[in-house]
């Protein structure tokens, strides 16, 4: 893009704004080896929607004709493997909580969880169910954006995989959609990282995944 001279044309959406009232947790992550299933999770905050030929070239966004949809997604750090994700139409922290609850239900608490300092990530609702959990809380200093890099790979994948490709036109479409690319993803996609395996594959070798009570 920077040869060919191409920029967007339009502001994109920002999805780690700062709140000025929320505390900010310090970075736990510094000199630590991340050895193993449920020892780090971490989380990040994209936007998907409708995509016109521009936006390949121009922008990482796709606007649907009603707005735009956000996507979290939380990924364990060590097999890469994305354990819970939502979609929603505003940036309230409500839908990420809702993805964080069904990660702890299914795998258990992780020993820490990084995370920007985006609001949604700095609001009481989602640091007091990591509390609740005991678990402990890291969040990216200034200059830590390389922290991020397994989820921004995740989120190129995923656009020029399929959002790119299907233009969907509504939620129901771009959940069904990612749910599926998702699931390939988790299943059937052998990560660069770990040779021939998949994040299905690593994560479960290592720990099972607890059982809902019926």
């Amino acid at each position: 893009m920077r040869l060919m001279r191409l920029v967007p044309i339009y502001q994109e959406p920002n999805t780690s704004k700062k709140h000025p009232a929320h505390k900010i947790y310090p970075y736990l992550l510094k000199g630590l080896a991340i050895t193993r299933p449920n020892q780090v999770w971490c989380a990040d905050i994209t936007f998907v929607g409708k995509t016109a030929l521009h936006a390949v070239f121009l922008s990482a966004s796709l606007r649907m004709e009603r707005g735009v949809l956000y996507l979290v997604a939380i990924m364990d750090w060590y097999s890469r493997k994305v354990i819970a994700w939502r979609l929603s139409n505003t940036l309230e922290a409500d839908f990420c909580v809702s993805a964080l609850k069904e990660a702890l239900a299914k795998y258990g608490p992780p020993e820490i969880f990084n995370t920007d300092q985006g609001s949604q990530f700095t609001s009481s609702d989602w640091t007091c169910e990591l509390k609740e959990a005991k678990v402990k809380i890291s969040m990216d200093g200034k200059g830590r954006w390389i922290d991020n890099r397994m989820i921004e790979r995740l989120w190129r994948s995923l656009k020029y995989e399929c959002v790119y490709l299907r233009a969907f036109e509504t939620g129901s479409q771009a959940r069904e959609g990612i749910g599926r690319w998702l699931a390939y993803y988790n299943a059937e996609r052998p990560h660069s990282t770990h040779g021939i395996l998949t994040p299905d594959e690593v994560h479960a070798s290592k720990i099972e995944p607890m059982r809902m009570a019926a």
